[in-house]
């Protein structure tokens, strides 16, 4: 084994950031087709690879594609957009050319498509780690799914479930923070949180700087609120999962 780039591995993870600023150097065709066939290497339910992805340099097609993100700048500045799908469709079309009964129209198939899809994504994220790109998640590939559907003529049993702006790095911003350890290991069984253990490992969240800011600003007693109230708010969550439902339901996995 390499221990040196294990080593290497182990510093870009611990120090990985969301990049939303990009410089003009061009990410090259070769690199990224490398990536890209490097992470199939990753975990894959059946060695089936339940997967696509779809590349996005074209700057008509990421503009078509900022509102599905809501128009976030980093998907119209960003030199690469990858958009990563759930996809039972080659499966099944190969299963159809074999002589065999494709039975894939289901929630579960969909289920075990989309852990492998992000399985991939995640594999594919470390490899551009170890490059220096630089990239973003977007969440909101699941919010609004049909018109990410509908840009990308994805056929029936292909579903987007998560998308990365994609470039060379124009900022270096602050390592955000996370839980520790001890707030999301169980031993043996879940123990469940008392109102000690949320005050213990909540602590250090809710006193950071910017944080006691954002409560300040929207007027906010506790940062908790800034989820529930401004960020996911119970009526978005129960309208964008009626859309995720139905969009499921037009790709043939409900």
């Amino acid at each position: 084994m390499d221990f040196s780039l294990y080593f290497c591995s182990m510093k870009n993870l611990l120090t990985r950031r969301s990049i939303r600023q990009y410089s003009e150097r061009e990410v090259s065709e070769a690199l990224l087709n490398r990536l890209l066939s490097e992470a199939s290497r990753t975990q894959t339910m059946g060695n089936l690879q339940l997967y696509s992805v779809i590349v996005t340099r074209d700057g008509d097609m990421k503009q078509r594609l900022a509102p599905a993100h809501f128009n976030q700048p980093m998907v119209t500045q960003a030199p690469v957009v990858l958009t990563i799908c759930a996809d039972f469709h080659r499966t099944t079309r190969w299963c159809e050319e074999r002589k065999a009964q494709p039975g894939y129209d289901n929630f579960l198939s969909f289920q075990n498509a989309a852990i492998d899809a992000l399985l991939y994504t995640q594999t594919l994220c470390n490899l551009m780690d170890e490059e220096g790109l630089g990239y973003c998640y977007l969440g909101t590939t699941v919010y609004q799914p049909q018109q990410i559907i509908d840009i990308l003529q994805l056929p029936r049993l292909v579903m987007p479930v998560a998308t990365l702006t994609v470039g060379w790095p124009a900022e270096e911003p602050p390592l955000s923070d996370r839980l520790s350890l001890e707030s999301f290991v169980h031993s043996e069984t879940y123990k469940d949180y008392t109102s000690s253990d949320i005050g213990t490992y909540y602590l250090h969240k809710e006193q950071l700087e910017e944080n006691r800011h954002f409560c300040e600003i929207n007027n906010k007693e506790t940062l908790a609120q800034i989820f529930t109230d401004i960020r996911y708010t119970k009526k978005d969550n129960e309208a964008m999962s009626a859309g995720l439902i139905e969009a499921l339901k037009r790709q043939g996995f409900l």
